[in-house]
């Protein structure tokens, strides 16, 4: 038989764990009370050189030790974790933020045509900026130097509104994950059908229509999401996510470098300023798909979720709240040049023609093999970023599951399996049968509604509003105790309204693109 321990609750087999700070905090769980053998913190009870006012060991800006949880109170082992300045938290933000929306931009442009299209990129820069140092002077309660620190989103939510806002912050933060991995498993089998039918074009010259079903290609990828999900913590995919952001880099890089040649080649920009024009579309189709922009672009955005988590590694003094004011402001500024350019070069080259998904629309044809290669590290960068998404949610639901249920052996027990040159694996069954349903489940909505532009546009739409400006200006306004009708408090309000009515508008546009959609849609059938 193989050895096997519990792990929910804590394992009993063996003197020495440890407990991962980041992952314990993230997964927004109560843990259930501890005896009094169980392992317990070493934390330095007062503040010093060496630790920060929280009794953990200081965030100096390049490493820093995590605490290690310990049966005896003598034992203490580190190890280093990289932290964060202005710069290392500035390059998570840009590494969060440019993704898979990126390669809509054109698209969202072209609906909204010269003039509305890159105004609009800016004002939800401004304002995304705007609402991300309103959270981030949320990461502390009381005083924003020397406060209680909140080290999760979830946690600054529970420490300044807490009730059922917290719960509905939960609900929402999950739904949108899902949701997310919906869209990857989408954007995925896209880029892998685009590889095969570049090839396949360019073998018959564009003789062969070429058509093909998303089908196979979203199993292939949902299978391939299963074995990495089987990672069994979600401090063990960093790896997943240095990859991703080579690869997101990279392929945008190809889609604006695509753009610039394309224009070069035309000797003019393509568009107008209006976008496109009542006449290619209806009236009722040129609004639903300016709505249905507005989401794409918020989703291109999106990022408030871990701003908190990222705040948490930064060094202080000074205090945390005004190095991530320096990095948000850098980041954003980075990133929005990054959108224009990609967006308006993409627009210019193929006007109001521009792909829904700029590099599987085949506006461009060749070369092939650079868009080979661009779609194939759409598909690498999905992988991981679908993991770094799902992870929380997966943790989230196992602990609670143990906390429900402590005393199931299905849920709480481990089998370590023993692995050549690798060390071993614990095997959870409860872990393997339940991740593999939620990917299966993906996976099958991911076949019956194909549809990249919309589904993005939805998830941009329900994650805008409650997670970036929403939450963070009610937390805002409790911290630092605006007063009601207040002119502050009044103006605050005024944006959140303003933008739940840009949300509201986004997601009308997107549920009529699927509707619109689903009228020529035959599910499981050829796509392409």
């Amino acid at each position: 038989m193989l050895p096997r321990s519990r792990t929910l609750p804590p394992r009993i087999h063996h003197p020495t764990i440890e407990e991962n700070r980041d992952t314990r905090h993230y997964l927004q769980v109560e843990v259930q009370p501890k005896l009094q053998t169980e392992t317990q913190p070493i934390i330095q009870p007062v503040y010093s050189k060496c630790y920060d006012d929280d009794g953990r060991l200081k965030r100096t800006g390049s490493n820093k030790a995590v605490i290690v949880y310990t049966a005896e109170p003598s034992v203490q082992k580190t190890h280093k974790q990289k932290h964060g300045t202005v710069w290392t938290a500035t390059s998570h933000i840009i590494t969060a933020v440019i993704g898979s929306g990126v390669l809509s931009l054109a698209w969202a442009i072209g609906q909204l045509g010269w003039v509305a299209g890159p105004t609009v990129m800016v004002i939800f820069a401004l304002v995304i900026l705007y609402t991300s140092n309103l959270l981030s002077q949320c990461y502390r309660s009381g005083n924003p130097t020397n406060g209680t620190r909140n080290y999760t989103y979830m946690d600054a939510v529970k420490a300044n509104l807490g009730g059922r806002k917290v719960a509905i912050c939960g609900l929402i933060q999950y739904l949108n994950l899902f949701g997310v991995a919906i869209g990857y498993t989408i954007a995925a089998s896209v880029s892998m059908m685009a590889i095969k039918r570049s090839n396949c074009l360019h073998e018959s010259g564009g003789k062969d229509p070429c058509h093909m079903s998303s089908n196979g290609y979203m199993i292939t990828f949902g299978i391939t999401e299963i074995v990495f999900s089987q990672i069994p913590d979600f401090d063990q995919v960093w790896w997943l996510s240095i990859v991703a952001a080579v690869m997101s880099f990279t392929y945008s890089t190809v889609g604006l470098s695509l753009g610039v040649t394309k224009v070069a080649e035309n000797g003019s920009f393509k568009g107008t300023l209006t976008g496109i024009s009542i006449g290619d579309v209806t009236a009722t189709q040129k609004l639903w798909r300016s709505m249905q922009a507005l989401g794409a672009i918020a989703f291109a955005y999106s990022y408030s979720v871990i701003l908190i988590e990222i705040q948490d590694t930064i060094k202080s003094p000074p205090a945390e709240y005004k190095t991530m004011k320096k990095a948000t402001s850098i980041s954003i500024i980075v990133t929005t040049v990054f959108y224009l350019l990609c967006g308006c070069m993409g627009y210019a080259a193929f006007g109001n023609d521009a792909p829904g998904n700029l590099l599987t629309g085949f506006g461009f044809k060749n070369p092939y093999w650079l868009l080979d290669i661009a779609n194939v590290a759409i598909v690498v960068h999905l992988v991981g970023a679908y993991q770094v998404y799902c992870q929380p949610l997966f943790a989230f639901v196992e602990k609670w599951s143990a906390k429900r249920w402590p005393k199931k052996d299905f849920i709480t027990e481990e089998y370590h399996i023993p692995i050549p040159l690798i060390g071993s694996y614990r095997l959870n069954l409860f872990r393997l049968v339940w991740r593999t349903i939620f990917v299966a489940v993906a996976t099958v909505i991911s076949m019956l509604m194909p549809f990249f532009n919309d589904v993005v546009g939805l998830l941009g739409a329900f994650g805008f509003w409650p997670l970036t400006v929403y939450f963070p200006i009610e937390m805002y306004i409790a911290e630092k105790k605006i007063g009601k009708w207040s002119t502050r408090w009044l103006g605050l309000q005024l944006l959140s309204v303003t933008c739940f009515f840009v949300s509201l508008a986004a997601a009308c546009g997107s549920v009529a693109g699927v509707v619109l959609d689903l009228k020529s849609y035959k599910p499981f059938k050829t796509t392409y």
